[in-house]
C-alpha cells in the first residue's frame, strides 16, 4: 500500500511531514545510541589494556615470573592475563569499525532524509500554490472581471438604442462606447475561456500526476532509506555481536527484530491510521449564470470576429512560443532523468552512498511532471484556437455588432469626416503598466555561498566564548568557524564524541589548511571537507556533519543595499533596500545616532516581538544590523503603502467584498497576535500596510506589549496615545488588554468603511474622552453593511468583558463578506 488519494489533503501533507521528523527523530537517538556504544567498549577496551600494561610493569615484558614450585599455574596465569589483552584489542578494532562503518553511515542517512523532507515539504507547497493560482485565485478574478464587463456592455448596448432615434453625434458617440464595452467582454471572454481550459488541464494533472508522483517518489525513497537503515543496523549487529551464551542471545532477539523489517509493509500501518478520507475538489468548468446578462457568447467557445481576430492571432502565436519553449525543457528534464538513471545503474554496490543520486532522479522527474503538466494545457490552448482560426479559413470575420441597419445608415463621407472608427482606435490602444508605489536599488550579481566572504558565511560566528560554542554544538558532527578571542587566529569547533574539539587553521601566504590540501579561503577549505567528508585530521578521525549557523535574525550593515527614502517614522527615517544575498527587496527602519540609550532600546522592542511571529498577515521581520550606527531593522518590503492612504486613494474604486475582505485579513493577523498573547496598543489604518494584492498586513509594532496574562498596565504618562483609537480603560487607568485592542480594531473598522475619514473629527482629544464615557459612539459610515457596524458597536462596549474576541470578529467578517457580491 502506498500513500494514496487519503493522504493528498493538507491533514495528510502534515502527517507525512510529521512521520518524516519522527524518523528523523529516531535516528537521531540511534546515532547518539551508537556513539555511545563505541565509547563504551573504547573506554572499556582502554581499562582492559590498561590491566595489562600494569601487569607487564610489575612482571617485566614477556611471561611473567614463575614460582619456584612449578610453573602451570603461572602459565595459565599469563594465557589469561594475555588473552585479555587480545580482547581489548578486538574491542578497540570493534569500536573504530563501528565509528568508520555503521555510524559514518547513518550520518549520512539523516542528512539525506533531512534533504528528503525539505524537498518534499518544498514542492508540495510549490505544486499546492501553483494549483490555488491557477484554479482558483486566477478565476475568481476573472469572474469579477467578467460580471462587471457584461453589466457595462449591456448598459452601453441600452444607451446605444436610446441613442439611435437622435442625433447622429449622439448615436456614434453612443455607438462607440458600445463598440468598446463589447471589444473588451469578448477579449476577457476568451480570456475566461483560456483560463478555465488551463484549470481544468492544471486539476487533471495535480491530481493524477502531480501529487501521485509526488508522493510515489517520496514513498520509495523512504523505503530505499528503511532498506539501508537495515543494513546499517545489520551491520551495527555484526560489529558489536559477541560469543558468550548470554550476550549471544540479547544479539540474537537484535537479529531477529532486523530481519523482521520489510521496506514493503513498513508504512502499511501509517497509511491504515491517517485514511482521511478526503475528496478530490471537482473539476473546473466554466460559470454559465456569467453569460445571464450577454448575448452571443457560448460557454467554453472562443469569441472570433472583428473585434477579437488579432488579439486571438496573438495569443495562438504566443502559446505556440510557450509550448516550443515547454516542450524543450520536456525534452532537457527526459535526457537529464536518462542519464541519472545509467549513473545510478552503473554504481556498484548501493546503500546509503546512492540515496543521495536517487533522490536527485526523484526531484528532476517531478520537475518533468511539472513541465508535461505545463505542456499538456499549452496544447489544449493551442488546439482551442488553431480550429477556431481554422473555422474561419481565410474569409472574413464575422461583424461583433449586430447592428445592420445603422451600418447601412452611415455614409462614407461621414465616416471619412468622422476619423478613425471606435473599431480601430480600439484596436491601436495600448494597456498601462502597473508600476510599484517604491523604486528600489538596481539588483546585484549573485555570486556562489563558497564564493562569498568568510564573514557572510552561515557557519562563521566571529569572536564568541568558547563556552557559548559548547551551548550551540548539540549532535556529533556540528561545527562552526569562529576568530579565537585575543588571538589573530581562525578556529573550527567541533562535537564528537560528546566533547567539543577545537582545531586551529593553519595560515601562510594567502593559504588555509588543517592537514594536507591547502586553499586559498576558508569557506574553500570547509566546503571540501564537506563534501569530500575527509576527517579534519588522521589522528582525530573526526568528519565535519553539519553547519551550526549564526542566529538568522544577525546582519550586517553590508549585507543591505539601501535605496531612496519612503517614510519617516518615531526614530528615523524608512528606506526601500535589497540583501544582497538574493535580491531580497525589503523595507530598512533606521535609528537616528543622537536618540538616547533607552529610546533605542525601544526601537528594537519591535524587532524583539516579530522575531517570533510568522502570519500572512502579519508584516515580516528579515532581520536586524546592530553592529554599529545607524541601527537598522530590516523587513519585508509591502509595496502598496499604509492602509489608510490606500482608503483615500484607492477606496471609492473598491467593491464592498474587497473591503470587507481587508478588513477580514486585519481582524486574521489580531487573531494570531491575541493567540500569543501580544498586545498591539497602536493598531489603527495608518498602522496597517496593503500589498499590490490588496492584502492587508498588521504593522508597527513601536508599541506592542506581551504579557503571559493578556494585560500590560501602563506606568506612564499619556504622551504619544492615541486618545480617539483606544479603550476607556487603557485611557482611564494604563490597562491595556486584546479587549482594548478590540475597541481600537472598531475604529479601523469604522476607518475603513468611511473610506479613510478621520473618526471624531469636530473633537479634540479631551472632548472625545467626555463623549465616549457619556455613551457617545461613531455613526455608521455612508454605505456601511447594518451587520458591519452592529460589529463596530460591541466591539465599542464600555464593559470589556463584553466586547467580542478576535477570532469571533474574523468569523462574523467572513459570514458579511459572503453576503455581499
Amino acid at each position: 500500500m502506498g500513500f494514496g488519494p487519503e493522504l493528498w489533503c493538507p491533514q495528510g501533507h502534515s502527517a507525512l511531514l510529521r512521520l518524516q521528523d519522527n524518523e528523523l527523530r529516531l535516528l537521531e537517538l540511534m546515532k547518539k545510541w551508537m556513539s555511545q556504544r563505541a565509547k563504551s567498549d573504547r573506554q572499556y577496551a582502554g581499562m582492559l589494556h590498561h590491566m595489562f600494561s600494569q601487569l607487564e610493569k610489575q612482571e617485566g615484558p614477556g611471561q611473567p615470573h614463575t614460582s619456584d614450585h612449578g610453573g602451570q599455574m603461572a602459565e595459565s596465569w599469563w594465557v589469561l592475563a594475555s588473552q585479555t589483552e587480545t580482547l581489548s584489542q578486538i574491542l578497540q578494532r570493534h569500536a573504530e569499525e563501528l565509528v568508520a562503518g555503521p555510524l559514518a553511515k547513518l550520518s549520512l542517512l539523516i542528512r539525506d532524509k533531512q534533504q528528503l523532507r525539505k524537498a518534499f515539504s518544498e514542492r508540495w507547497q510549490q505544486l499546492s500554490q501553483e494549483y490555488t493560482r491557477t484554479t482558483q485565485l486566477e478565476m475568481e478574478k476573472l469572474k469579477a472581471q467578467y460580471r462587471s464587463l457584461a453589466r457595462d456592455s449591456a448598459q452601453a448596448k441600452r444607451k446605444y438604442q436610446e441613442a439611435i432615434k437622435g442625433t447622429y453625434k449622439e448615436r456614434d458617440k453612443a455607438k462607440e462606447k458600445y463598440v468598446r464595452s463589447l471589444w473588451k467582454l469578448y477579449a476577457l471572454h476568451n480570456q475566461y475561456v483560456l483560463a478555465v481550459q488551463a484549470a481544468t488541464l492544471h486539476h487533471h494533472h495535480h491530481y493524477q500526476r502531480l501529487l501521485p508522483s509526488l508522493h510515489q517518489s517520496l514513498l520509495s525513497l523512504q523505503q530505499e532509506m528503511v532498506l539501508v537503515l537495515k543494513e546499517i543496523l545489520g551491520e551495527y549487529y555484526s560489529i558489536s555481536s559477541l560469543v558468550q551464551e548470554d550476550v549471544l542471545a540479547v544479539h540474537q532477539e537484535i537479529a531477529s527484530a532486523i530481519r523482521a523489517i520489510d521496506p514493503a509493509t513498513e508504512y502499511s500501518n501509517f497509511s491504515q491510521s491517517h485514511r482521511y478520507g478526503s475528496e478530490v475538489p471537482p473539476a473546473v468548468s466554466f460559470d454559465e449564470s456569467l453569460l445571464e446578462e450577454t448575448e452571443g457568447l457560448a460557454p467554453g467557445e472562443l469569441q472570433l470576429n472583428e473585434l477579437t481576430i488579432e488579439s486571438v492571432q496573438h495569443s495562438l502565436t504566443s502559446v505556440k512560443e510557450e509550448l516550443a519553449a515547454t516542450t524543450e525543457a520536456v525534452s532537457r528534464k527526459e535526457q537529464h532523468v536518462r542519464e541519472l538513471q545509467a549513473e545510478i545503474r552503473g554504481v556498484v554496490g548501493g546503500g546509503v552512498h546512492l540515496l543521495g543520486k536517487r533522490q536527485g532522479l526523484q526531484e528532476v522527474q517531478q520537475q518533468l511532471e511539472g513541465c508535461l503538466c505545463t505542456e499538456a494545457k499549452l496544447q489544449a490552448q493551442r488546439d482551442l484556437l488553431s480550429r477556431k482560426l481554422e473555422q474561419l479559413g481565410t474569409g472574413e470575420p464575422l461583424p461583433a455588432l449586430p447592428l445592420q441597419e445603422d451600418r447601412q445608415s452611415v455614409s462614407s463621407v461621414e465616416q471619412e469626416r468622422s476619423g478613425p472608427t471606435a473599431l480601430e482606435t480600439l484596436k491601436n490602444h495600448i494597456s498601462g503598466i502597473f508600476s510599484p508605489k517604491y523604486s528600489l536599488p538596481p539588483p546585484v550579481p549573485l555570486i556562489p555561498e563558497v564564493q562569498k566572504p568568510l564573514c557572510q558565511q552561515v557557519w562563521y560566528h566571529g569572536a564568541i566564548p568558547r563556552v557559548e560554542v559548547q551551548e550551540l554544538l548539540t549532535c556529533s558532527g556540528d561545527f562552526l568557524v569562529r576568530e579565537s578571542q585575543g588571538k589573530q587566529e581562525y578556529v573550527l569547533s567541533v562535537l564528537w564524541d560528546g566533547q567539543p574539539r577545537h582545531f586551529i587553521i593553519q595560515a601562510a601566504d594567502n593559504m588555509y589548511w588543517l592537514e594536507g590540501d591547502r586553499f586559498p579561503t576558508i569557506p574553500l577549505l570547509i566546503e571540501h571537507l564537506l563534501q569530500s567528508q575527509q576527517p579534519i585530521t588522521r589522528k582525530s578521525g573526526i568528519i565535519l556533519a553539519r553547519a551550526v549557523p549564526k542566529d538568522k535574525w544577525v546582519l550586517n550593515h553590508e549585507d543591505v543595499l539601501l535605496g531612496e527614502r519612503i517614510g519617516r517614522g518615531n526614530f528615523g527615517e524608512v528606506f526601500s533596500g535589497r540583501l544582497r544575498a538574493d535580491n531580497t527587496p525589503v523595507a530598512v527602519k533606521s535609528c537616528r545616532e543622537t536618540l538616547p540609550p533607552e529610546l533605542k532600546a525601544k526601537f528594537l522592542q519591535e524587532a524583539r516581538i516579530l522575531k517570533q511571529y510568522n502570519h500572512p498577515n502579519i508584516v515580516r521581520l528579515i532581520g536586524v544590523c546592530t553592529q554599529k550606527q545607524p541601527i537598522y531593522i530590516v523587513m519585508e518590503l509591502v509595496q502598496g503603502g499604509d492602509f489608510l492612504s490606500f482608503l483615500r486613494s484607492e477606496g471609492p474604486h473598491l467593491r464592498m467584498k474587497e473591503l470587507i475582505k481587508m478588513t477580514e485579513n486585519a481582524a486574521a493577523g489580531m487573531e494570531y497576535l491575541e493567540s500569543k498573547h501580544c498586545i498591539h496598543r497602536d493598531l489603527a489604518a495608518r498602522n496597517c500596510l496593503v500589498t499590490e494584492k490588496n492584502t492587508l498586513k498588521i504593522s508597527d509594532f513601536g508599541m506592542s506589549r506581551e504579557e503571559e496574562d493578556g494585560v500590560y498596565a501602563s506606568t506612564g504618562g499619556m504622551k504619544q496615545i492615541p486618545v480617539k483609537w483606544t479603550a476607556p480603560e487603557a485611557l482611564n487607568y494604563g490597562r491595556y488588554s486584546s479587549e482594548s485592542d478590540v475597541w481600537s480594531f472598531g475604529i479601523l473598522l469604522w476607518e475603513a468603511f468611511s473610506l479613510g475619514a478621520v473618526p471624531y473629527a469636530n473633537l479634540s482629544n479631551q472632548q472625545t474622552r467626555e463623549v465616549v464615557e457619556q455613551g457617545v459612539r461613531l455613526d455608521p459610515p455612508e454605505q456601511c453593511p447594518e451587520e458591519a457596524y452592529r460589529l463596530m458597536r460591541r466591539c465599542w462596549e464600555y464593559d470589556p468583558r463584553k466586547r467580542p474576541s478576535f477570532s469571533v470578529i474574523h468569523q462574523d467578517l467572513i459570514s458579511i463578506r459572503k453576503k455581499h457580491r
